[in-house]
């Protein structure tokens, strides 16, 4: 079984608690120290490395770390070199020895990580992603009416009980989708921030995994009238899926003008390629993650 998460990432958890301990400095303060120097890192973030739940591995938490030496008053590379080599990038894994943070790709980091903090995501890094299969929706307004969503999940441990969902929307001045659980999952806590555009919420198994066992969940989230504007449409992978299919079906009475696919693993460049528009276009990724993967479209012919 591959290690917890906490275990792969003893060293620079146990090296950053000890410092800390040592400057007793509380986690705002630390934090309001990081941001008087120009590098914002939210409260959950560094909740998260000192715990071992995650670690830095973008550009701009890397940063953070070297300030963070400063602050912590640690020689310099102490907290670098113990966070040793990078993780392996752009390839299959089962699981990944380094996960992205919880809001890794998303626009608005601190207001995900904080909506997320309200649920229970402990089983996230215990479930392999096999297959996922996304559907949406636009009508002939060119609103987004709705997203079906299905998915294949393996446990890799005794216990997962629960998937997390996090919607974002563009337009923070619309309701948030409705979720309804379709298949295999009941909704358990929802965590609804209009002003941020945002919904998470748990889909619970109808029961506990047992390790290597699999389940099969759909759920929607569906759009009150006037629907969002539809531009484009997006799946954010902190964890790999073997495979990844996105449709996006129009209405016949209005399709777009442009469409084109796109893809980026971790931080890589963007991968940008031409569809030619029509009542449905699919894409589908294989052994994909982490990263994003989605379509966008322009309405002017």
């Amino acid at each position: 079984m591959p290690e917890p998460l906490e275990q792969a990432d003893s060293e620079f958890a146990a090296v950053l608690r000890a410092a800390i301990r040592a400057r007793g400095l509380g986690l705002e303060r630390i934090r309001d120290r990081l941001r008087a120097q120009g590098v914002s890192v939210s409260l959950a973030t560094l909740s998260y490395w000192q715990s071992g739940r995650s670690r830095p591995e973008r550009r701009e938490s890397m940063a953070a770390v070297e300030l963070l030496e400063g602050v912590l008053e640690l020689p310099a590379g102490t907290l670098l070199a113990s966070l040793g080599p990078p993780r392996r990038r752009g390839r299959w894994l089962s699981t990944v020895p380094v996960s992205p943070d919880v809001a890794a790709f998303w626009p608005q980091p601190d207001a995900v990580e904080a909506a997320v903090s309200e649920v229970d995501i402990k089983w996230d890094e215990r479930l392999t992603r096999i297959s996922q299969h996304d559907r949406v929706s636009v009508g002939a307004d060119g609103g987004e009416q709705s997203y079906h969503s299905r998915q294949v999940l393996r446990a890799e441990a005794d216990g997962p009980d629960r998937w997390v969902v996090i919607m974002h929307l563009d337009e923070h001045d619309r309701p948030l989708p409705t979720i309804n659980p379709l298949r295999h999952c009941h909704l358990g806590r929802t965590v609804l921030r209009p002003a941020d555009g945002l919904l998470v919420a748990e889909l619970l198994f109808d029961r506990p995994l047992r390790k290597g066992e699999t389940v099969i969940t759909e759920h929607e989230l569906v759009n009150s009238e006037p629907c969002p504007p539809a531009g484009n449409y997006e799946r954010k992978f902190r964890l790999p899926v073997r495979e990844f299919v996105l449709e996006i079906c129009f209405d016949p009475a209005r399709l777009p003008g442009g469409c084109e696919r796109y893809s980026q693993l971790d931080e890589a460049d963007e991968i940008a390629v031409a569809v030619e528009p029509a009542e449905s276009v699919h894409g589908v990724a294989l052994n994909f993650g982490p990263g994003r993967y989605g379509f966008r479209w322009d309405w002017q012919k």
